[in-house]
């Protein structure tokens, strides 16, 4: 692999903000499920790979030292007389007993063991690479599925009016990101659309995504139900007896509603077809309007007079059937 600063475009100077910056724009731009470069898998891993070597302090460090290569690698040189003594502690290679052909050397990594305080060099490759194939760990070794970025949750809220006809959302992530998404019309309230790739990054496996919840903010008038739509309508006294056409507000514009000649207040809905919230399949939802009966703000002296007349020579009882 080649030096993790030249594959990141960071000189060897670079801060930690500097390389993850680099870092995150050279994914983004060979991210395999939105990039169209050539062979951006290979250039996203590449990438990836330099990162978990000098994104990390320790092993950056290491790497600088010259303690580890490119690929994450301890760098061990000699072979008798590497670690002098050969004590308890000591590292390096020592000859194998001569076996009358090409010798053959083990490698010491000192301690006694796993079990004495050492390591096993399977888990040296393990944390270097974490979800690499584990080099040199032996036949049947098992390697670890790549670790996805985690996802980030974020929340925008839009119109009742955007929700119906579709609209583009500024969202800003966690992450520090902030993007345009694209809201599809008829979207319900609590629905969640998710982003590929947008979430929190990974060294060596694919970036999380980011999920954004839709919320529809609360509407003066119109109150949603499922996907049709319930208005209450203010009528006055006269349109109620005399029948009227009046305008009501839908979601694309007003239109003319023809209320019938002795219409009552609270009892009666209308229904407009289609003028509720889009569905699957090309369906709409229906707009229903209940019409409310409203007096005039003002006392009036000839409707009082009215009423008293009504309430001596035509009485009726509304309530009848409850009592």
């Amino acid at each position: 692999m080649r030096d993790p600063y030249i594959v990141l475009g960071v000189p060897k100077t670079a801060d930690t903000a500097e390389i993850k910056k680099a870092f995150r724009k050279l994914a983004k731009k060979y991210h395999p499920d939105q990039s169209t470069e050539p062979k951006a898998k290979e250039k996203f891993a590449e990438v990836s790979a330099a990162y978990e070597i000098i994104g990390d302090e320790k092993k950056r460090g290491a790497f600088d030292r010259g303690e580890i290569d490119a690929e994450g690698k301890p760098r061990f040189q000699g072979f008798e007389g590497f670690g002098a003594g050969g004590g308890p502690g000591a590292s390096g290679f020592r000859r194998g007993a001569p076996g009358g052909g090409a010798e053959n050397f083990e490698f010491n990594f000192g301690g006694g063991g796993r079990g004495a305080g050492g390591f096993d060099p399977s888990d040296l490759f393990s944390e270097l690479f974490g979800a690499s194939a584990r080099r040199g760990a032996g036949p049947g070794a098992q390697a670890r599925a790549p670790q996805k970025g985690a996802d980030a949750q974020a929340t925008v809220t839009i119109s009742l009016a955007d929700a119906a006809r579709g609209t583009t959302a500024r969202v800003a992530l966690p992450t520090g990101r902030t993007l345009d998404v694209s809201v599809p019309a008829g979207i319900e309230d609590g629905k969640q659309i998710r982003l590929k790739g947008q979430g929190y990054t990974s060294p060596l496996g694919e970036a999380g995504d980011a999920m954004v919840t839709i919320s529809i903010a609360k509407h003066p008038y119109f109150k949603v139900d499922g996907r049709d739509l319930r208005l209450d309508l203010p009528l006055t006294l006269y349109e109620a007896v005399l029948g009227a056409k009046v305008n009501v507000p839908t979601l694309d514009g007003v239109v003319e509603l023809a209320v019938p000649a002795g219409t009552n207040g609270g009892s009666r809905t209308l229904r407009l077809r289609g003028k509720g919230l889009p569905g699957p399949q090309g369906t709409t939802g229906d707009l229903f309007v209940t019409l409310r009966i409203v007096l005039p703000e003002a006392a009036d002296a000839d409707l009082t007079a009215l009423m008293r007349k009504w309430e001596t020579g035509k009485r009726y009882d509304p309530r009848k059937d409850l009592i």
